[in-house]
């Protein structure tokens, strides 16, 4: 499945996710994805996003460790679905909106935790969503320079 397909399909699940285990786990889901995007754009994206590609591969993964990893079917892991990557502005869109998304849903669940450990568990995950989608803005800034570039040359 495209990326943008997956994006989707981890934006709705978030939104339908009624309860904190529910939503740190999309939260999970959403970063293994981040991180899959991430690889497959540092193997076989742009040259001028490779750097970058690999530093949200590295940032995502960072967000998948320091949630709790769900118990998942290989069938319902997202990421395990990538196959192509499509489009990638459209993609790179998509999924920075995703990740301020998780970032406000784990904000919400950090703000009402019972204990000390989500907390903490929900704050480092926002300090990743957040980094994570720095990278992708900046993917995107050098995307629209190269157009630029492009249509100037």
């Amino acid at each position: 499945m495209d990326a943008v397909r997956l994006i989707g399909a981890s934006r709705c699940a978030l939104m339908g996710s009624g309860d904190a285990p529910e939503i740190m786990a999309e939260a999970w889901q959403a970063q293994a994805l981040a991180q899959a995007i991430g690889s497959r754009l540092a193997v076989s994206g742009p040259p001028e996003l490779r750097g970058e590609a690999l530093g949200l591969t590295e940032l995502a993964g960072r967000g998948c460790g320091v949630l709790d990893a769900p118990v998942l079917d290989i069938n319902r892991l997202r990421a395990a679905q990538l196959t192509e990557l499509g489009d990638a502005r459209r993609a790179l869109l998509d999924l920075g909106g995703l990740l301020g998304e998780v970032g406000i849903a784990l904000v919400g669940i950090a703000c009402g935790a019972a204990d000390e450990g989500t907390y903490w568990q929900c704050m480092e995950a926002i300090d990743a969503a957040d980094e994570a989608r720095d990278r992708v803005l900046e993917m995107l800034r050098r995307l629209a320079v190269r157009d630029q570039e492009a249509a100037a040359g």
